[in-house]
């Protein structure tokens, strides 16, 4: 990996039911950069950042490489119906755990929680649940972030909350891909990709 870079990609190229998504796709994130993914539904968004994230390792051609773990907040809610919202962010596949309770709580606050957090996660609505993954972006250490459309089920006063936030973390050094069908108002410089189907596939 050269450099700085968070996050490198050379030649990524994807074939789904016999089309081709992309190919020869290359990127690099250094610290401070946000990419916007965009594309319609099917262009292959979800896939590249599974990619990215290293959760898809067969069925694609190409590398990615990363500096470290990044910190992978996929499009479904991710929580444990039985467990709180402050057991959920105790806990996350990717070991990245928050144990100070003080410190969820606020988290939780961030994204409009204050108040559920006991309550178990199977009684909150579908974008209550997907706050409570979302306010891992409030506790997360991870330089790298790859986010699939972090804003879905989210009030305009959350989204523009969590703008915000995905701000603060690119100027503090950390870089961003995410997803997103809405039009970013971020006050960030944003770089955008588009995934647009490969001609003649």
């Amino acid at each position: 990996m050269a450099g700085d870079a968070l996050l490198e990609a050379r030649g990524l190229g994807i074939t789904r039911a016999g089309r081709e998504l992309f190919r020869a796709l290359d990127l690099t994130l250094r610290p401070g950069d946000v990419l916007h993914l965009r594309g319609a539904n099917g262009a292959g968004k979800t896939t590249l950042l599974r990619i990215l994230a290293g959760l898809r390792r067969y069925g694609f051609e190409g590398r990615a490489w990363r500096r470290q773990a990044p910190l992978f907040l996929g499009h479904d809610s991710a929580v444990k119906a039985l467990l709180t919202p402050r057991e959920n962010l105790r806990w996350h596949p990717s070991g990245e755990g928050f144990e100070e309770a003080a410190r969820v709580d606020r988290a939780l606050a961030s994204v409009g929680l204050y108040g559920y957090e006991d309550v178990p996660a199977g009684h909150l609505s579908a974008g209550q649940q997907r706050r409570v993954n979302l306010a891992r972006l409030f506790l997360s250490e991870r330089a790298l972030w790859l986010l699939d459309e972090p804003f879905t089920a989210i009030d305009a006063a959350g989204v523009a909350r969590l703008q915000a936030r995905l701000a603060r973390h690119a100027r503090a050094g950390g870089a961003i891909v995410l997803t997103s069908h809405q039009a970013l108002a971020m006050d960030y410089p944003l770089r955008a990709l588009d995934l647009d189907p490969v001609a003649g596939a």
